[in-house]
């Protein structure tokens, strides 16, 4: 006769993972089933390559995005090391015996049924909470009903914490099975446990076909025949359920076409705090659990203080046999098997970390979690995107990491400016595998500095990428020209042409340059072509940085000048305060592009321009007036700056007007009134002259533009305006008679250095 075992696991569980494994070796099997997608059996053989090293992942995906099929774009099935179901596939494999996945097919499960709808999905429903806490979360019921008040550490101490004894698979099934008969006791509207009915009908319909596949192996001939799945489902699988009505449940249901493939995953996703359903809190400590044979506590805790060590804090081999055993202490006193991760923790902060918490979140991150990236061998499925970039990246030496990583680049080496083309390229297909930083970008330096961090998700990202093309290359080529076609706003064009003087995609420059100058020539709005600048002078320095060729987009840049200088002083009079505020942003940066682009002709008409508009001030407003008046002063074309400020916050001036004069005036930095007394007082003098309700207004804005400088700055500026109030006042009469000039001169130099003054005549 046939026999069945059905092992019922948690996914994700190191303990469950041993037990499994001693279980079928001692069962030995002629066919194993495993939960997980059956379009995964022609590549299942690929988990036994050398190259293949866990954590990794099944992926299904759509081979034809936006078929408009409504499904959802990929499914993953993630396996560390630790998980039983990885250890049942290696089982099957090195034991030489069939291994197949048996849950719902993806090509069902990418598709939500019309109950899974969100519409329906919102719809709460009554239930018990009985019902509610077995379906939601039957381990955590279970822990209850046990006498604990988490869980994970029920589980713990139950299963992934055991050292031995016999197989906990039958206690398994029999608490399972009992939960599911009491929640089949109870009326059907409260059984539901509170969720939608998509969600029970997909469990119905996932255990129907396991129930298939398990008939269709039996069929087969095969006489032993382990079947491996979530505990929750061990009773369903067991029970006797005629084959016509799972064929029922199954009819009718919609496809989607999937491909299936390998690829690599790491420890962060594996953790529940990512999002992951099946997730775990802690993915490093079970990897550690599974693979340290013995004496796992004092190897972690070795572990740690070998983690602290590198970050230079002390830590000697009598912290760590202190932290032994205090973890066995605290586990002994809480009637534990073996010390946890929480008595661990304790014994890390209070000992290896003398109390600290920093210390203590450092081993959090590199340790309890992990970030730990799998790898896939090379024959694996890939797209032809996928490959050539693999090909790249060794190329390049540039390997992927879960860790960020800092890659600084020197744009005068080979290597290394190829390295920068290649993270380009892959952000312009939303392939932000490197970030980089803004050190260096806008002064179109030698220099750039990326934090580079490998995802899983990305593989997904390059097979919807892939429609642009084979290689990175030319995808992002063509992704750049579809970019610039459906552009709306010059804006975005500029953007677009930027990264790709970044990516140096030669090949998509005229198409895009072309759209840029057609979208330059009928666009009249002053503030679209005042925002477009800076990302074209930006590419003009990276083009001169990078050796490509900027013919068309200077001619662009050149065109944008005039027509800016032309159409700015209409655009800048008659403002309100958001108007004048948003222009005063434009202004800035069309000043700091042409300062990078250092070309005296487009300065010096800029700062005609400005000079231009302060001729008539009071069609400014007063936040533009300060600001073009601080521009000029500062490039050496103003000097009646004092004599401007005076009239700005005279007695006659409004009190708003002149708080945005001065806020304008002072946006450039607080330099100025460090250096230069006469402003200062003038400030001074102005705020102090307020009367009561109109310093009310205008404190927001002062607060606003003092806010801005930094803390040394302010109080530099204090310190200076003491000095001026604490100044006597100085009579401009000489000396009085019979008083030796010659020898008073080096006393009076003296007091007037130690009081801070130049001159005693200033005062």
């Amino acid at each position: 006769m046939s026999h069945v075992e059905v092992y019922g696991i948690r996914h994700h569980g190191p303990g469950s993972a041993r037990a499994l494994r001693g279980a079928l070796e001692e069962f030995k099997p002629d066919a194993v089933l495993i939960e997980g997608p059956p379009e995964a059996d022609p590549i299942v053989e690929l988990a036994g390559d050398p190259g293949m090293v866990p954590p990794v992942a099944l992926l299904a995906y759509s081979p034809a995005p936006g078929d408009g099929d409504g499904g959802r774009k990929a499914a993953f099935w993630p396996f560390a090391e630790f998980s039983p179901e990885w250890q049942a596939v290696r089982y099957a494999l090195g034991a030489g015996v069939p291994v197949r996945f048996c849950d719902l097919p993806a090509a069902n499960q990418l598709i939500p049924s019309p109950e899974e709808e969100p519409e329906e999905a919102e719809e709460a429903r009554p239930s018990s909470e009985a019902a509610e806490g077995i379906r939601l979360d039957p381990l955590g019921w279970l822990a209850k009903a046990a006498g604990y008040d988490d869980a994970e550490r029920w589980w713990d101490d139950v299963v992934e914490h055991r050292g031995g004894g016999p197989s906990p698979f039958p206690a398994i099934a029999e608490a399972m099975a009992e939960l599911r008969e009491q929640l089949a006791a109870m009326p059907e509207e409260s059984a539901s446990g509170g969720l939608p009915p998509g969600h029970l009908r997909r469990e119905e319909q996932r255990e129907a076909h396991m129930r298939r596949t398990l008939r269709r192996t039996l069929k087969e001939g095969h006489e032993r025949v382990a079947v491996v799945c979530g505990a929750w489902h061990v009773p369903a699988l067991r029970a006797k359920v005629p084959a016509t009505h799972d064929d029922r449940t199954l009819r009718g249901l919609a496809k989607a076409k999937v491909a299936m493939t390998w690829v690599p995953w790491t420890h962060g996703r594996l953790a529940g705090r990512s999002g992951y359903g099946a997730g775990v809190r802690s993915p490093g400590w079970y990897h550690h659990l599974f693979t340290a044979r013995d004496r796992p506590i004092e190897r972690w805790l070795t572990a740690a203080a070998r983690v602290l060590r590198d970050e230079d804090l002390h830590v000697s081999s009598a912290h760590v046999i202190e932290a032994v055993r205090l973890a066995e202490a605290l586990a002994a006193l809480r009637g534990r098997p073996l010390a946890g991760l929480d008595e661990v923790t304790e014994a890390t902060r209070a000992v290896l970390c003398e109390g600290a918490d920093l210390p203590v979140e450092l081993i959090q991150r590199r340790m309890v979690v992990g970030e730990r990236l799998g790898a896939v061998p090379e024959r694996t499925p890939m797209v032809p995107l996928q490959r050539d970039l693999q090909a790249e990246q060794r190329r390049l030496r540039l390997r992927p990491s879960a860790l960020d990583k800092e890659q600084d680049l020197d744009l005068r080496k080979p290597t290394d400016l190829e390295r920068s083309r290649l993270l380009h390229r892959l952000r312009l297909l939303d392939v932000d595998w490197g970030v980089p930083s803004d050190t260096g970008r806008s002064k179109g330096t030698f220099r750039e500095t990326w934090t580079l961090a490998w995802r899983p998700e990305f593989d997904v990202e390059l097979i919807e990428a892939s429609v642009w093309g084979t290689t990175v290359r030319g995808a992002t080529t063509a992704r750049a020209e579809a970019l610039a076609e459906h552009a709306t706003a010059l804006a975005d064009l500029t953007s677009v042409a930027e990264r790709c003087l970044l990516a140096d995609l030669g090949d998509a420059l005229p198409t895009v340059m072309r759209a840029l100058a057609d979208r330059a020539a009928v666009d009249t709005d002053v503030a679209h072509l005042m925002s477009a600048m800076p990302a074209l002078v930006r590419a003009l320095r990276y083009g001169d940085v990078r050796d490509t060729s900027t013919g068309p987009l200077r001619t662009v840049v050149d065109g944008l000048v005039v027509r800016i200088c032309v159409g700015l002083p209409p655009a800048i009079t008659g403002l309100d305060d958001d108007a004048a505020r948003e222009f005063l942003a434009h202004v800035d940066d069309v000043h700091g592009a042409l300062s990078l682009l250092a070309e005296e002709g487009h300065i010096e008409r800029w700062r005609r321009t400005l000079e231009g508009l302060l001729v008539r001030p009071d069609a400014l407003h007063g936040l533009i007036e300060g600001r073009l008046t601080r521009l000029l002063l500062d490039a050496g074309r103003l000097h009646d700056a004092p004599d401007r400020m005076a009239r700005a916050v005279s007695a006659g001036a409004a009190p708003d007007r002149a708080a945005a004069w001065v806020e304008g005036f002072l946006s450039g930095g607080a330099l100025i009134l460090k250096h230069d007394d006469a402003l200062l007082r003038l400030v001074d003098d102005w705020i102090a002259g307020l009367p009561d309700d109109s310093f009310t207004d205008v404190l927001p804005l002062l607060r606003r533009t003092f806010g801005a400088y930094a803390d040394a700055e302010r109080r530099s500026i204090g310190e200076r305006l003491r000095r001026l109030d604490q100044a006597p006042a100085v009579s401009s009469q000489p000396l009085e008679e019979g008083v030796d000039e010659t020898r008073a001169a080096p006393a009076a130099a003296t007091t007037l250095h130690i009081l801070g003054w130049r001159d005693l005549r200033e005062r």
